[in-house]
């Protein structure tokens, strides 16, 4: 708190000047960028991959009309998507 009240503007400007030196050195950040698709890209690769495998495992021990390779592939994707969709999200509202 400000010993007086003609500090407080001073206070004001020098935090608000902060706040928008700090937004846009993350906007502009390339490494920023760069890791942000690395890890939306993992966030739905390894998902996929492991449901894949899963898949895999389940076409060798039941034999049937359905591919489950093919079915928990798309639905490891899918949840992947979700996970990624949630965490830009949560990333996006901290600006």
């Amino acid at each position: 708190m400000p010993k007086n009240h003609d500090d407080l503007p001073t206070i004001v400007r020098q935090k608000a000047h902060q706040h928008l030196k700090a937004t846009k050195e993350k906007q502009g950040s390339l490494f920023f960028g760069l890791g942000m698709f690395g890890t939306v890209g993992w966030t739905i690769a390894i998902p996929t991959l492991l449901a894949t495998l899963l898949g895999r495992w389940l076409d060798s021990q039941y034999h049937g009309q359905i591919s489950w390779t093919l079915t928990c592939m798309l639905l490891g994707m899918a949840i992947g998507c979700v996970v990624a969709w949630g965490w830009i999200n949560r990333e996006g509202g901290r600006k």
